[in-house]
């Protein structure tokens, strides 16, 4: 297991807010759907509200 990088921007009532989220996960896939996950379950947020700009390890 590597740690991930996750950066991008979410969707709020004023506009976009960029966010930078460190992740645990097998491979680069796997930190993005934790990422979509994670702000599904702590935002209420939809993947379409979430943009993914990038992932470094």
């Amino acid at each position: 297991m590597s740690e991930f990088t996750v950066s991008g921007r979410f969707q709020t009532r004023g506009g976009y807010q960029q966010f930078e989220r460190t992740v645990t996960a097998e491979n680069e896939d796997v930190a993005i759907e934790h990422t979509y996950a994670d702000f599904g379950s702590e935002h209420g947020l939809k993947r379409t509200q979430v943009d993914i700009e990038g992932v470094t390890q």
